[in-house]
This record gives structure tokens, C-alpha cells and sequence, in this order.
């Protein structure tokens, strides 16, 4: 969390319970997309803090794809995983068998 207030130059903890929402839910949707892994691996850890910045800067703009105001226009992206998943899918593609072993089976019998 640290990492995440210097780079949004927090100072104080008056957004901290935000700060570990957004990133909670961030490492939720990153563990689903590496097949449902227990903990994120050290190498991507680094999505969590890019995305997290990025959703905390957008709090109270859920939603919205485009705004304009007077000349100027902000877009966001569709999915704020996009610009990683040439890594992700790189630490799929390296981890298929430790990532699949981390899923249950079921049996219809």
C-alpha cells in the first residue's frame, strides 16, 4: 500500500480503507485470470499496484468510458488488465501445470 500513496502522493491515511478496497478487489480479479491461484506471484505483483493507481483515480467515474469537458476528453480502457495480459498469459503459458494443479475436480459419477 505503501507504493501505491507515494506514487499518488498520499500522505496521510485518510484513503487507506480505499486504497485496500480497490486493491483487494484487484488481487481477486489477478488471481482469477492466472487459473484461480492461492497468492500472486512476486513477478506479477506489480499489476496490483499499476491497477489499483489507475481504479483509484477513477473513483466517482465508475462506469464511464469517455468524458468531456470544455475541449477536454478523458477515456478509460475497457479492461484495466489489458495492457498485462502479454504477462499474464506469459506466466500461464510457464506456470499451466503449478496454476491448474490449484483447481478442484469434480466427478460425475
Amino acid at each position: 500500500m505503501e507504493t501505491i500513496k507515494t506514487l499518488l502522493g498520499l500522505t496521510d491515511d485518510t484513503q487507506d480503507s480505499l486504497i485496500t478496497a480497490i486493491m483487494d478487489l484487484t488481487e481477486s480479479r489477478l488471481k482469477n485470470l492466472l487459473g484461480g491461484v492461492g497468492a500472486i506471484p512476486e513477478a506479477l505483483s506489480y499489476i496490483v499496484t499499476e491497477v489499483s493507481i489507475r481504479r483509484f483515480n477513477r473513483v466517482g467515474s465508475e462506469g464511464l468510458q469517455s468524458h468531456s469537458v470544455e475541449g477536454e476528453t478523458m477515456t478509460w480502457p475497457d479492461d484495466d488488465f489489458k495492457p498485462f495480459m502479454d504477462d499474464i498469459q506469459a506466466w500461464l503459458d510457464e506456470n499451466q501445470d503449478d496454476a491448474s494443479t490449484n483447481r478442484g475436480r469434480v466427478r460425475f459419477i
